[in-house]
């Protein structure tokens, strides 16, 4: 197995994963700690190190809200059970897990984004072991950005200070993670001419975005899970004008006690989080540190790109789960007119795009167990992508086994080849999957497809 490689930057030394055939690489770092000078500023580029970097254990957490076991949040059950992970603003790492024996083996490569409204998640999260992906015959990066008020801070001084780079410092992390997998994933055994790029929710936009600045060889198609849902006062897949999000920031300045940038930098990672806490903390940030019409990296929003066919397009698997819209349409009832509108908003996607010979569109629609009664929330799916429904304490059976393993084989084919057909375990072919070209070709995942 492939327990050493040597990048560019320097050696690694993984671990095997639980399954021996897999080794894991942990804590890797592509950029320099976006501190001092560094913070609210573009990532630096990571300088090599001497010596052989022992890859073992994930890297701290992005600052943001500190995950906590909540029993009546549906989300903080379902992902947070450790309130006292390690986080920093030391924060640019990614991971891999790779199938290779060898440097010289090209296997494809999937490149991974969380979500997490641009405030919150990690790479570190359960469902996003990537060991049953890469059991497949695939390389698996997932990498870390930063969130909230350290990724999305705008102010006039910031502007001044780096007018190529005023903005966006989330979204430019996972560039800069994306360029570094590009130029050292050929040391897993990950084959740099084939290399997807996934993510759900905010790391869905977070994928779209990606597409508009220009995939330039560093990804050949993409995966967007649940990257397009709106809800009224809170869309934060529209990226706001510059101007109006540097007021935002001057206006924490002032709450904060600071006047300058240099001053703001001064503070300790604790005094501004907590300063980002009381100013309103994640339910105002969600509508305020978000990604920014800066017209370096973000320029337009990707629904006005397609009608305006600008932007350079790449085949694509996108989709939603039934139940997350339930919060979306204002004029919206009941749950079955909000499903109804959530359809909609993809199809004026898809429907723009028709002629494209490769684009996959699903619904999740499968009934998630538990004395909750969780229906098919935003998120959930998660778990049936990664194929990791055993890290979960919900009591999933035999057939929500069945559904995961055609989802990641549905998956892991289309990061192959662009084409998520293909045979089950069994040898037996799969449900076909239609390439989009209208409302019947998008396919249903439910719990009576298990056989």
């Amino acid at each position: 197995m492939l327990r050493i490689v040597n990048t560019k930057l320097g050696k690694i030394e993984g671990l095997p994963a639980a399954d021996p055939r897999i080794t894991s690489f942990k804590g890797i770092p592509f950029a320099k700690p976006p501190v001092g000078d560094l913070r609210f500023h573009a990532p630096v580029p990571a300088e090599k190190w001497e010596g052989t970097l022992k890859a073992y254990n994930f890297a701290p957490i992005s600052v943001q809200p500190t995950p906590y076991y909540d029993p009546n949040d549906l989300y903080c059950r379902e992902w947070s059970v450790d309130k006292d992970i390690p986080m920093s603003e030391d924060c640019l790492y990614l991971n891999v897990w790779t199938p290779a024996n060898a440097a010289d083996e090209k296997f494809p490569v999937y490149v991974w984004i969380y979500g997490g409204g641009f405030q919150t998640g990690f790479t570190a999260e359960m469902e996003f072991d990537g060991e049953r992906i890469a059991r497949r015959g695939i390389v698996v990066v997932t990498l870390a950005y930063r969130l909230n008020i350290f990724g999305f801070m705008c102010h006039p001084e910031i502007t001044k200070e780096n007018p190529s780079a005023p903005a966006n410092f989330g979204l430019l992390d996972q560039r800069m993670a994306m360029q570094w997998v590009k130029d050292n994933i050929a040391a897993f055994g990950g084959d740099p001419e084939n290399i997807t790029l996934g993510g759900q929710s905010a790391g869905g936009g977070s994928v779209l975005n990606q597409i508009l600045y220009g995939h330039k060889d560093l990804f050949k198609r993409a995966v967007c899970h649940s990257g397009m849902f709106q809800m009224p006062g809170n869309n934060i897949m529209t990226p706001r004008p510059l101007k109006e999000a540097e007021k935002f920031g001057e206006e924490f300045f002032a709450f904060a006690g600071v006047k300058t940038l240099a001053e703001i930098r001064k503070l300790s990672t604790e005094q501004l989080r907590q300063k980002w806490e009381e100013y309103g903390g994640f339910h105002k940030s969600v509508k305020i540190w978000i990604p920014v019409k800066d017209d370096k990296f973000v320029k337009t929003e990707f629904f006005d790109a397609i009608k305006n066919n600008s932007a350079q397009l790449v085949p694509m698997m996108l989709g939603f789960t039934t139940d997350e819209f339930t919060f979306k349409p204002q004029d919206s009832d009941t749950p079955v007119n909000a499903v109804k509108a959530g359809i909609n908003l993809y199809k004026q996607l898809t429907d723009q795009i028709p002629s494209h010979p490769k684009n996959y569109c699903y619904q999740f629609d499968v009934e998630i167990p538990g004395w909750d009664n969780p229906g098919k929330f935003h998120s959930v799916d998660l778990w049936f992508w990664f194929e990791t429904l055993a890290k979960c304490w919900r009591p999933f059976t035999g057939g929500y086994y069945d559904v995961a393993r055609h989802m990641c084989n549905y998956l892991c084919n289309f990061v192959k080849c662009g084409d998520p057909n293909g045979k089950d375990c069994d040898d037996t072919p799969m449900e076909q999957w239609k390439s989009y070209s209208g409302e019947d070709d998008i396919i249903t995942f439910k719990l009576a497809e298990a056989k």
